[in-house]
């Protein structure tokens, strides 16, 4: 019987997939890193951050969305992808109000992460500075929109793992924004603590109240390896088994 397995290369590298993986997905399997911000294994695909573009036979797919496919010719790993990963993730920046050095989610934040595997020093595009609201009515939950990266694993994780469908998007555009499903306050809401919601935010926009700064620096997830190492790691050690 013929393996319907399937068969591709990433970088000249062949990988092989299960029929209805993604790209992404099969990356990860193989154990090679191709960068996201807004993909999460718990949540179905977005395409949100566009970080995850790959070449796929010469033209631009965002790996998290594009199922493999027999014979595929995969670029990840180009100067021309990396400059474009690292412009997506600088304007991440200018478009918020982020301040690493104090932020409760520093050394556990996936952008701050993915700018230092990107060796991004300073953004190119100019900072925008703009009014976010904060809302911290909730007893055990707090909100801080200068932190938000517009990923929507927060409307994903509230709607598809916790069943309450808390947040949406609101507005277009520069005034798009993360909102809840209140005309009025988080602390009106039916999110819990406990929600899958509260700890998926890849960066401090969702923080929960006490916890601030309890893991000790050296001790966070990015203060020894990049993001991305996890997988990359998994390849290594299942070669020398």
């Amino acid at each position: 019987m013929m393996s319907d397995r399937i068969t591709f290369t990433i970088d000249g590298v062949e990988v092989q997939a299960d029929p209805g993986q993604t790209i992404l997905q099969a990356a990860d399997a193989a154990g090679v890193y191709i960068p996201r911000l807004c993909a999460h294994k718990e949540l179905n695909p977005f395409g949100a951050c566009r970080i995850c573009t790959v070449m796929v036979n010469g033209r631009p797919q965002a790996a998290c969305t594009t199922p493999a496919a027999n014979g595929m010719i995969i670029e990840n790993e180009t100067e021309e992808l990396t400059d474009n990963r690292r412009s997506i993730v600088e304007m991440l920046f200018v478009e918020g109000n982020h301040y690493c050095m104090y932020c409760e989610k520093s050394g556990n934040c996936e952008l701050q992460a993915m700018a230092y595997r990107l060796s991004i020093m300073v953004p190119r595009h100019p900072y925008q500075f703009p009014d976010k609201d904060i809302d911290g009515s909730h007893p055990d939950i707090m909100i801080d929109r200068n932190r938000c990266i517009l990923c929507a694993r927060c409307v994903r994780a509230s709607r598809d793992l916790d069943d309450k469908n808390v947040f949406q998007f609101v507005g277009r555009g520069k005034e798009k924004k993360v909102w809840i499903n209140s005309e009025a306050k988080l602390s009106d809401t039916d999110m819990d603590v406990t929600d899958k919601a509260t700890d998926i935010c890849p960066v401090g926009a969702i923080i929960k109240k006490r916890t601030g700064y309890e893991i000790p620096i050296g001790q966070r997830a990015y203060d020894h390896k990049p993001i991305g190492s996890d997988i990359e790691e998994a390849k290594a050690t299942a070669e020398s088994n």
